[in-house]
Order: C-alpha cells, then structure tokens, then sequence
C-alpha cells in the first residue's frame, strides 16, 4: 500500500503556520477546493481550485505553489475533495520534480510538505470567524455549516 503524498494537519497548527507568513511570505499556501460551497467565508488569502476544474489546473497550481515550505488542501470537511486534491496534487508534484520541469533557482520544491486541514473550512471558520488576519468573507446565513 502506498502512502497518500500528504498529512493532515489541525486548526490551530495552521493558525501558527499563517502567522509565519508575516516574516516569511512563502511559509504556507492554501489552496480550498470547494466549488459553490466556497461562498460564505475563506481562509485568508486562499486561492479557490474548485474540485470541479482541480484536476485541469493542478500543474498550473504546481507551479504556483512551488517555492511555498507547506501546501494546505481543504474543503468543507476535508473528507473527500480536499485529500483527493491533496493526492493528486502530490502525485503530479512529485512527477514534475523527477522530471526536471522545474530548474535548479533555489526554489524549495523539493522540500515542500503538502498538508490537508482536518475538518475542513467547517471546523476552521466558525472557530476563527471573528479572526479578520484568518477568516474573510464570513457569511453567517451561508448556511453551509450546519
């Protein structure tokens, strides 16, 4: 059995992994694959992959992404969409590393480390709402998390 290409990682280990990116701006991406879902809040400054196009996008994202230490994937819970496209994402990363697409500029592609937030914008947003340095675009009438 081969392992999944990422880790999980909780709520509050990536509120200390954002704070890095005061002092380091390539500390932590994340990258939310919720599709209409999306709507009613997001973590700060995470790019939406819908689920729908994710694997269409994902050497675009790839290359992106590639100087960042850590790569955090969610969706609403974390239970489908976000592991899927933290799999994928890992599987074509470590491809494009093997072979050469990306060149030797200091970038840190090869040591980063792609997470996957346990529980999802559902146990991070209502958690970190009122957070506006973590939570932006909160919609309590969304209606989505409950």
């Amino acid at each position: 059995m081969t392992t999944p290409g990422y880790k999980y990682i909780e709520a509050a280990e990536l509120v200390e992994k954002l704070k890095e990116r005061e002092t380091n701006p390539h500390a932590v991406a994340i990258v939310d694959v919720r599709d209409d879902d999306f709507d009613g809040g997001n973590i700060v400054g995470a790019r939406n992959v819908p689920s729908s196009v994710f694997s269409n996008r994902v050497l675009d994202v790839a290359d992106e992404l590639r100087s960042y230490e850590h790569v955090v994937f969610h969706c609403a819970l974390s239970q489908q969409r976000g592991p899927k496209a933290a799999r994928i994402y890992s599987e074509i990363r470590e491809a494009a590393l093997t072979n050469g697409r990306w060149p030797d500029d200091g970038m840190t592609a090869g040591d980063q480390e792609v997470l996957v937030l346990r529980d999802g914008f559902v146990g991070f947003g209502p958690r970190y709402k009122d957070d506006k340095n973590l939570v932006e675009n909160w919609k309590s009438d969304a209606g989505i998390w409950f």
